[in-house]
């Protein structure tokens, strides 16, 4: 029987940048993932060199998505279609056709749309953002607030979508790693500058990053399939996928980090503190669904 996974996050890039060596070892061991990317990322900072041969930055950010796909292996993706909002207090904010309007206007559509998702490809697991939204992009949060409602409603016979109803298991939030933000920090610290400042812009707020990680439940050994978050994530050069430090201690960090992916499971809620299991499948009950449940 098929196991099946729902990754629900909000642009293009988000998926290799959070969790690609994490996918590429899922896929390999015959899993379904399936991506659900509510926005087109067009809001994005992007050389204007890059967008030769390109209309827009939505059409460059979903064709590196297309490229991340090729090699993370996704069995589908479900595109929302939303605009991207940009940073939190921005502008962008307020254009009625960008998620985190929605979401503050119309919470009930975007939720249906993400039910909707969930119940056409059925997943036994889903993962999402934390509560924070990671570092607090407001896309960020309303999806995951969004997949979270959904997860309570897409069980339920009396709410009624395009796909019959169906309950998931599982529920993930990813995991930012906590000793890279905690280096992160110090050395901004230690060179003057502000970690609630961090960013080229200014707008990360590491400290709040820090401050809202929740406590590991799952670890999972993605050791050998670095080389393919790498080369996913290296899709995504507009947004700064392929490029390496030259700083030997972040590189050093970065590869031991990478040996395993920390998860906090939010459903069922963990029976005890600590990591509890090292397989997002573990004590997954697998059925296999029929073609009629699947259209």
């Amino acid at each position: 029987m098929t196991k099946r996974l729902l990754i629900s996050f909000a642009h293009p890039d988000d998926e290799s940048f959070g969790l690609g060596s994490f996918i590429g070892r899922y896929v390999a061991e015959g899993v379904e993932v399936y991506l659900l990317c509510a926005t087109n990322g067009d809001v994005g900072t992007v050389s204007p060199e890059m967008l030769n041969g390109y209309s827009s930055i939505a059409e460059l950010r979903l064709a590196e998505l297309a490229c991340a796909s090729q090699i993370l292996g996704f069995t589908d993706i479900h595109l929302l279609g939303y605009k991207d909002s940009g940073m939190m207090g921005s502008e962008t904010t307020q254009d009625p056709q960008c998620l985190w309007y929605q979401w503050q206007h119309n919470p009930d559509e975007v939720t249906r749309k993400v039910v909707d998702v969930i119940r056409q490809t059925r997943p036994h697991v889903i993962i999402t953002f934390n509560e924070y939204g990671g570092y607090g992009h407001p896309d960020h949060i309303a999806v995951q607030q969004a997949t979270v409602k959904a997860f309570e409603l897409t069980g339920d016979a009396a709410y009624t979508t395009a796909h019959a109803p169906y309950q998931p298991q599982k529920l993930y939030y990813n995991r930012f790693p906590t000793l890279l933000l905690r280096i992160g920090i110090l050395f901004m610290r230690l060179t003057g500058k502000d970690p609630r400042k961090a960013g080229v812009n200014e707008d990360i707020d590491l400290q709040a990053i820090l401050d809202h990680v929740q406590p590991a439940t799952t670890a999972i050994d993605i050791a050998a399939y670095r080389e393919i978050g790498r080369r996913a994530s290296a899709c995504h050069r507009s947004q700064g996928g392929g490029r390496i430090t030259n700083n030997p201690l972040l590189r050093l960090l970065g590869w031991w980090q990478s040996r395993k992916q920390l998860l906090t499971r939010v459903s069922p809620p963990p029976e005890r503190a600590g990591i509890i299991e090292h397989d997002i499948f573990e004590n997954v009950v697998l059925d296999e669904p029929t073609m009629e449940q699947r259209s």
